[in-house]
């Protein structure tokens, strides 16, 4: 690879990509520093020069400056070294000193190469093999790919960390038995099966609403976790969908779901002039409508909160009517709710679906009981 070659590539990846221009010299430096030592049995004293200015790529070995006593090669000597503690106290300690003439030189030989030179200081010798060359191409197509994929992992990383708990919208581009690959523009997202709208249909090419459940950054990379099951894709499809809820004129309290069959949501607002449950609906429902459709024909039920436990778990049992709320225990979240005859199975539900989204709703345990059963338990009702 040609130094003019090099250096153009260097300043295409960090203009497209982004890299810092620095960062992809120190790494290709110490990519071939490893190399060198791999490919040519070298000691541990070499280092690689970058010329950032024109791409030569040059190796030294370098050797440190000791004092003047003349050595043999396994001679050892002991010296002493000063070392400080935890705490900040000195303490003089020996070590046991080897002189190697491939990696030391000694004072008086470094001065007749270098005067002024002194002890612990470093002489180098350019040593770069005339066919370094092909190994440093080589090595630097590992270290581009190395920095494209950290560099493509930091932007994602940015864009998407504080996107976990939000929608976004992307292309359905690929499937395999277990999840659907959704391309969201700078990556892929993972939609597992598990995770759709029982009885939909995922067409691919098709685009596709989805919430982001989690996003994990490992070794392979970042991982975006989807779906479309989730209750908290229900609730950014009302901010979507409701003007007044982005703007914070209509609030959610809450929302329990069943996915692909009924979801209830709590709606409120401080502004006693806002009908929440009507704006929410829309004209002739056209706004609940628009959310039923993004889920496959899902029912909702848009529940009233109250800032009182007994009329909220009323409003939640909706569509039953003609209730009694007791709060058993406010602290355990304990309540029980008496109905007559005609209203019990509304009350419940289709396999306790009802009851059981109420309670999710109002986070109150919710008991049903018939008028006659209360009264068995000493609670007398006047119908």
């Amino acid at each position: 690879m040609k130094a003019a070659e090099f250096k153009k590539a260097v300043d295409a990846l960090s203009k497209e990509k982004g890299i810092d221009k620095e960062k992809i010299y120190d790494a290709m430096e110490l990519a071939l520093t490893s190399a060198y030592k791999k490919n040519y049995n070298s000691l541990s004293n070499v280092r690689v020069d970058i010329n950032r200015e024109t791409g030569d790529i040059k190796i030294y070995s370098y050797r440190t400056v000791v004092f003047n006593e003349e050595f043999e090669k396994a001679d050892g000597v002991i010296e002493k070294e000063i070392i400080t503690d935890e705490e900040g106290n000195e303490e003089e300690v020996e070590k046991e000193f080897y002189y190697d003439p491939r990696i030391h030189i000694t004072l008086d030989e470094a001065r007749k190469i270098v005067p002024g030179i002194n002890i612990d200081e470093t002489i180098e010798n350019e040593v770069t093999p005339k066919d370094f060359g092909r190994v440093a191409a080589a090595t630097a197509k590992q270290v581009v790919v190395q920095k494209i994929r950290e560099a493509e992992r930091e932007i994602i990383n940015e864009e998407f960390a504080d996107k976990q708990d939000e929608m976004v919208t992307g292309l359905v581009a690929m499937e395999d038995q277990r999840n659907y690959y959704i391309d969201l523009g700078k990556t892929q997202g993972i939609l597992p099966k598990s995770e759709i709208i029982p009885g939909e249909t995922i067409k691919m090419g098709s685009s596709i609403k989805v919430y982001i459940t989690k996003v994990d950054n490992n070794s392979k990379g970042p991982l975006i976790l989807l779906s479309r099951k989730h209750y908290g894709f229900v609730k950014r499809l009302f901010e979507l969908e409701i003007p007044e809820i982005s703007e914070g004129i209509i609030l959610v309290y809450s929302v329990a779901r069943e996915a692909g069959v009924r979801t209830k949501i709590a709606v409120y607002s401080e502004n006693p002039n806002v009908d929440a449950v009507g704006s929410c609906i829309g004209p002739n429902g056209s706004r609940i409508n628009r959310i039923i459709d993004e889920l496959n024909g899902e029912k909702i039920d848009v529940i009233p909160y109250v800032n009182d436990d007994a009329k909220f778990i009323e409003n939640a049992l909706s569509p039953a009517k003609d209730l009694h709320i007791f709060v058993m225990d406010e602290k355990k979240k304990q309540a029980l709710a008496i109905v007559n005859q005609e209203n019990l199975s509304l009350a419940i539900g289709r396999k306790g679906l009802n009851v059981r989204l109420a309670s999710r709703l109002t986070h109150f345990n919710i008991d049903v009981e018939t008028i006659e059963q209360a009264r068995e338990h000493g609670i007398s009702i006047v119908e």
